[in-house]
């Protein structure tokens, strides 16, 4: 399967199945566990439909004093900003039916992002929404560790990177925590 657009539209259903199935939890690995440290920012995201929930690896950020980060997006072509959030911080809608701080929040720049994804692969690669926003986040903080979440149903035996497309560090899913 090499059309991204094709690719897209099996992974949300295979990731949609999955997701009716049964209840799932992405673990906190104790690879990432070890990564977090106080004040670090961490970019997460609140989760649209049936992807991987990072709620308890943003609560092991929490509780290990970093600050939390959300993505905002004005819409597909203005690139994501991430800003400050706290756990009682109210949320608005967004473009694409995302749920995000309300503007004018503080813009952190993140030490480890946790981003969602459609499909992955072992060499570390992934597909996105395919706006291209994460693609452009990961060129505006190339120091930040990129961290997928996902279910394990998203992985694919290969995807052909495109040249802008930068590789995550660690993918975690429901089973495993993956890197090279």
């Amino acid at each position: 399967m090499t059309d991204k657009k094709q690719m897209r539209v099996a992974m949300r259903r295979a990731r949609d199945a999955f997701v009716a199935a049964a209840p799932h939890t992405i673990a906190i690995p104790d690879a990432l566990a070890a990564m977090l440290r106080p004040e670090m920012v961490v970019a997460a995201y609140v989760p649209i439909g049936s992807e991987a929930d990072p709620a308890p690896l943003v609560a092991a950020a929490r509780a290990a004093g970093c600050r939390i980060a959300l993505p905002h997006v004005v819409d597909r072509a203005t690139p994501l900003v991430f800003v400050a959030w706290d756990e009682d911080g109210a949320l608005v809608d967004g473009p694409f039916g995302l749920r995000q701080p309300v503007p004018g929040a503080a813009r952190l720049a993140p030490d480890l992002v946790l981003t969602p994804l459609v499909a992955f692969d072992r060499a570390l690669n992934r597909v996105g929404q395919g706006a291209g926003h994460y693609d452009r986040a990961f060129a505006e903080h190339p120091r930040a560790t990129r961290v997928g979440v996902a279910w394990s149903v998203q992985e694919v035996a290969a995807i052909e990177p495109d040249a802008w497309d930068a590789p995550l560090h660690a993918i975690v899913t429901e089973q495993e925590w993956i890197t090279r």
